[in-house]
């Protein structure tokens, strides 16, 4: 699963709002390229952006703002959802240099449109289902479609819309866990990629969604309230479920260059996160019961180029550059005894 933070625009302001009410509206940054450039420096590869008065009104007032974000954001991508009601809305957040288009209002009142931007813009186009107690809500969350938030997401799906990006009104913004249960029949009524978005207020509310198998989690206000840290989001939505099965998790280690394996050592969330930030090998050393980065001692550390798990995500491949013999007799791989000969 992956995290995609949010930023709220509204008046060219950065703000968040509870349960979608305009009323609640309050600014969360000063300035929201500064929020965009601290998501992408923390891992952020794309970024939710919801244009409110365009939701609510039609009338996008934030363009130059969006394509700020845009820059600000780079290498990371930008999603723009609000306001999007016409191809030429599209095809102008295209030119801002926007990655995604989130279609809320006019994937209910204009089919045609979607098939449109569908034909034209295939697997960048996404759905936004905003839906209280089952029904789909619109123009900013004020027009009720009366329309029941599954037949929307089957309809879209079947007219070849790869995501669906699912918020559940009375969750929103009040850090009270996730709609578990819209989400698993969600997940159950189509094949397209399930993003939630509102309710998630700490890193357990991501263990639950992960679990549950969305492909990826929207966090605007838990972000801001301090409620959830973004690197705490990343690490469990995309290394979480390694440690599901066990506290520790079997690495092996193989030499970048060479392919030659060269040792085998276990790793703890702990020390799986310090191997990520600091890219040098660090295990669990399980007779001493504490971390142990390799080399400390002899400083014969292993850098890291690339790390992957198995199919079944409990065991762990890195490739390392060793800064010298990685045995401590002296040997180039702890692998030498031979128990069976070729």
């Amino acid at each position: 699963m992956d995290i995609i933070p949010a930023i709220d625009l509204r008046d060219g302001r950065c703000v968040r709002l509870e349960k979608g009410d305009f009323a609640t509206t309050h600014q969360v940054a000063a300035d929201a390229a500064e929020v965009a450039r601290a998501y992408r420096a923390k891992g952020a590869r794309l970024i939710h952006v919801v244009d409110l008065d365009g939701a609510k009104d039609g009338v996008r007032r934030n363009s130059e703002l969006v394509r700020e974000l845009v820059r600000a954001a780079a290498p990371a991508r930008v999603e723009l959802g609000g306001g999007l009601r016409s191809i030429e809305d599209i095809r102008a957040a295209d030119a801002l240099g926007v990655r995604r288009f989130v279609l809320g209002s006019a994937a209910v009142e204009n089919p045609e449109l979607l098939s449109l931007a569908v034909a034209e813009f295939g697997e960048r186009i996404a759905v936004g289902i905003d839906a209280k107690d089952g029904v789909v809500r619109t123009r900013g969350w004020l027009g009720d479609s009366g329309l029941d938030f599954l037949e929307l997401a089957k309809k879209v799906s079947d007219m070849g819309v790869k995501t669906i990006i699912f918020t559940d009104i009375d969750t929103d913004g009040m850090l009270s866990g996730p709609p578990v249960d819209s989400l698993k029949k969600l997940r159950e009524a189509c094949g397209c990629e399930i993003v939630a978005s509102g309710g998630v207020g700490s890193p357990e509310d991501i263990r639950t969604l992960r679990k549950l198998g969305v492909d990826a989690c929207i966090v605007g206000k838990a972000l801001y309230s301090g409620d959830v840290e973004l690197a705490d989001a990343f690490f469990e939505a995309r290394c979480g479920a390694l440690f599901d099965k066990s506290e520790l998790v079997p690495a092996v280690i193989q030499n970048a260059d060479t392919r030659e394996v060269l040792m085998l050592g276990y790793m703890s969330r702990q020390s799986l996160r310090l191997t990520l930030e600091t890219r040098r090998a660090t295990f669990f050393s399980r007779s001493r019961q504490k971390l142990w980065v390799k080399g400390e001692a002899s400083g014969n550390f292993l850098h890291v180029s690339a790390i992957s798990s198995d199919c079944d995500e409990d065991a762990l491949l890195l490739l390392c550059r060793p800064d010298g013999p990685t045995c401590h007799t002296g040997s180039a791989t702890c692998f030498f005894r031979e128990v069976l000969q070729p």
